[in-house]
């Protein structure tokens, strides 16, 4: 077994963490790109690297169901290929070089790959969360109390 410890938030996921500085750097890059792609490519590209993190953040939310954490996974895993797609529109509109867009796609495909070992390892993520402090539970229905009764 590795020396990793035990994710208690999804923020404490490699994963998470590479993602979230995948989406920083895409930012700061894009911030070159031409003023009329403001509202085409800058935002998608944008868009669809903050929510590889964003659907991360929901599978763990959605731990208990094993079926709905690994389809918040599939769809962090969908949003990292279109950050590839946006990535090659970006070499191809010479917005970015080759080194550059390479150097990205080789990030993106890290967190798929980690992606797709969490969904294949699910059981490990999934299941019963462990018992935390909780706030009892509000009495919605009681008993008639005999005094209450007008005889």
């Amino acid at each position: 077994m590795s020396g990793l410890k035990h994710a208690e938030s999804f923020r404490d996921l490699i994963v998470y963490q590479k993602c979230r500085a995948l989406a920083k750097e895409i930012k700061e890059l894009s911030q070159s790109f031409p003023r009329d792609e403001k509202f085409s490519l800058t935002d998608q590209v944008r868009r669809s690297s903050r929510a590889i993190g964003a659907n991360i953040a929901e599978s763990w939310a959605k731990r208990r169901y094993e079926k709905h954490f690994i389809s918040k996974l599939t769809d962090s895993d969908g949003e990292q290929m279109e950050t590839q797609h946006w990535i090659g529109t970006a070499m191809d509109c010479e917005y970015i070089d080759q080194k550059t867009n390479d150097q990205l796609i080789v990030k993106c495909l890290e967190v798929g790959r980690m992606l797709n070992g969490m969904m294949d390892k699910a059981d490990m993520f999934c299941g019963e969360p462990p018992r935390g402090v909780r706030e009892e539970a509000a009495v919605y229905f009681t008993e008639p109390d005999d005094k209450d009764t007008d005889d």
